[in-house]
């Protein structure tokens, strides 16, 4: 009894205490970065097990909520750009970042469709690989190498990322079914996982920011607020869009909304402005407020 209410305490301060360890140790957690890339294939790897490839349905919403993720990246950052470019590149990764893994766990929570959900991340997920590369170089993110050449860099830095995930669950599932039941069974794997990658990238972040020999934090308060009007704006437009098309607001909202902040955070301190990552970051804080108060109010609903 005692160790199950421990338990849980544990779990619900997990993630704001792994970002105040990484924040506090940030001389050695950002010394784990270049991990991050393995800890994101694992928990991706993690998440596909959990859906058989018969599962997988391409749904009119799923293209709806792909092209605006595509589209509004590229429209938020050359808006934003005429203001700041930095900004711009920070707001930009805060929508073009794909669908997290653990929003099908919120999604089931608040009664949503979970299938969809799941469905969704494997196809935000491809896009978002295709997209990125091309996005990245027109930034300049590889500015001593053509840009083709940097398309081709990027692309098989974040693909493999992404896609090889895909592939090796889908090849466990038809090949080894035992290896993939055993990984399907680990639910709580990808979570802890992410525990331990949000204080490697916090501590990162720490570093940068500590780093500076000026700081400006008009900047960074700028850069904060833009993560907040955009965690709001995609909450608020998937669930939209969910309402008309898929009568179904909970799972696009956690599909537009919900972000692998993990991954948008390591691909900002990787090929954009290192200040960058701090609206990831921020996403963080607002997409979990967001989902405490709508597991509130849903828990509150169904009591009445």
């Amino acid at each position: 009894m005692i160790a199950g209410k421990l338990l849980k305490l544990l779990k619900e301060w997990s993630l704001p205490g792994a970002m105040i360890v990484g924040a506090l140790f940030y001389r050695y957690t950002s010394l784990l970065a270049p991990v991050i890339p393995y800890l994101i294939f694992v928990m991706l790897l993690l998440t596909f097990c959990r859906l058989s490839p018969k599962e997988v349905r391409l749904n009119r919403l799923h293209v709806w909520l792909l092209g605006i993720q595509l589209v509004g990246a590229v429209v938020v950052y050359l808006v934003l750009g005429l203001y700041d470019e930095v900004v711009a590149q920070s707001t930009m990764v805060c929508v073009l970042a794909p669908t997290a893994t653990a929003a099908a766990v919120i999604t089931g929570l608040l009664g949503g469709n979970i299938a969809f959900l799941t469905s969704y991340v494997i196809f935000c997920s491809v896009g978002v690989a295709v997209a990125a590369p091309l996005l990245f170089s027109f930034m300049g993110a590889q500015t001593e190498v053509p840009f083709l050449t940097s398309v081709a860099r990027i692309a098989t830095e974040v693909g493999p990322v992404l896609i090889i995930p895909l592939l090796t669950a889908w090849g466990l599932y038809f090949f080894l079914p035992a290896v993939h039941r055993k990984l399907t069974n680990w639910s709580l794997g990808s979570y802890y996982l992410w525990v331990v990658a949000l204080t490697v990238v916090t501590g990162r972040t720490t570093l940068f920011l500590v780093s500076q020999k000026d700081p400006d934090y008009t900047t960074e308060v700028s850069i904060a607020l833009g993560a907040l009007v955009i965690c709001i704006a995609q909450f608020w437009l998937g669930r939209f869009l969910g309402r008309r098309y898929n009568n179904d607001a909970v799972s696009a909202g956690q599909g537009l909304g919900q972000k692998n902040t993990i991954l948008a955070i390591w691909m900002a301190q990787v090929y954009l402005h290192p200040l960058a990552s701090i609206g990831p970051a921020a996403y963080i804080v607002w997409q979990n407020a967001i989902n405490s108060f709508q597991l509130w109010r849903h828990r509150r609903q169904r009591k009445g």
